[in-house]
């Protein structure tokens, strides 16, 4: 399709989180008014209106070592099936490729299946689980960690530098880093639920142990996005009671610009990476 055949491609400002908001809202998803503000300041959010509403988005968030996460490719009901998700992510590659960036996103099945031939590679699976806790929490809560073991636990298991969103969710009003027997996590709001990862830990044993501590110590329902390989792990969440929600392919377009030393049980979220 032409630049000419149809609106204009722009850059959203801070200004549109809550435009940005009101898109995730609607498809369900678990973003925050500050999710939003940590793409439209750290990085770049193309979008699409129709007069003053923006009706379509897509966000490029750049990491360390020449890597860039895209995701928040949403477009509102009544827009959809015009090629706008497309044009939106070719934006995104477009800037990442000009600037020398690999570019990660982690897909719905569905979303996969247009990925793919856009030349994007398979790389790990994910599965998003639920936890819906009734009552108050009461438990004592895990051992605080720092903001700088995480980052460096982040650094081992994604092979690139992602210290100002990590900081940016650690200085979050509710987050927390906790650990406990070399398992580390970091917990932070969502908009329905309170999210756990990005996780790492030494084995799967250590990982749970973290994450039924977490749960223990929370009231409300919490989300974590587990890394499909790790199946000890993800098969004593299902077995305490976690569902599986969805699953996501990662996926990766160019050659690898990271080198991980370990794989991660749980992420940051598929549209943080």
């Amino acid at each position: 399709m032409a630049a000419t055949d149809g609106p204009s491609v722009i850059k959203l400002g801070v200004e549109d989180a809550i435009a940005g908001l009101v898109l995730s809202t609607e498809a369900n998803w678990n973003q925050t008014e500050e999710d939003w503000r940590v793409f439209l300041r750290e990085g770049v959010v193309f979008g699409i209106r129709n007069g003053a509403l923006v009706v379509a988005t897509a966000a490029l968030l750049p990491y360390g070592g020449n890597n860039a996460w895209i995701s928040m490719v949403l477009v509102t009901a009544s827009h959809r099936r015009r090629g706008l998700a497309t044009r939106l992510v070719d934006a995104c590659l477009a800037t990442a490729t000009k600037n020398g960036l690999t570019s990660w996103l982690d897909a719905t099945p569905d979303g996969a299946m247009v990925y793919g031939p856009l030349g994007f590679t398979p790389t790990l699976q994910l599965r998003r689980l639920k936890l819906v806790k009734p009552g108050a929490a009461a438990a004592r809560p895990p051992a605080a960690a720092t903001l700088d073991a995480l980052r460096a636990r982040d650094l081992r298991a994604t092979g690139f530098d992602r210290s100002p969103l990590l900081t940016a969710f650690a200085q979050r009003s509710g987050s927390r880093i906790v650990s406990a027997n070399g398992a580390i996590a970091l917990v932070r709001d969502g908009r329905t639920a309170r999210h756990i990862g990005p996780l790492c830990a030494d084995d799967a044993a250590e990982a749970l142990a973290l994450v039924h501590a977490i749960a223990r110590s929370e009231s409300g329902p919490l989300l974590i996005d587990a890394v499909a390989s790790q199946s000890a792990f993800l098969e004593g969440l299902t077995a305490s009671g976690w569902i599986i929600e969805r699953p996501f392919q990662r996926m990766r377009f160019g050659s690898a610009a990271a080198t991980a030393e370990e794989t991660p049980f749980a992420v940051a979220g598929p549209e943080f990476g």
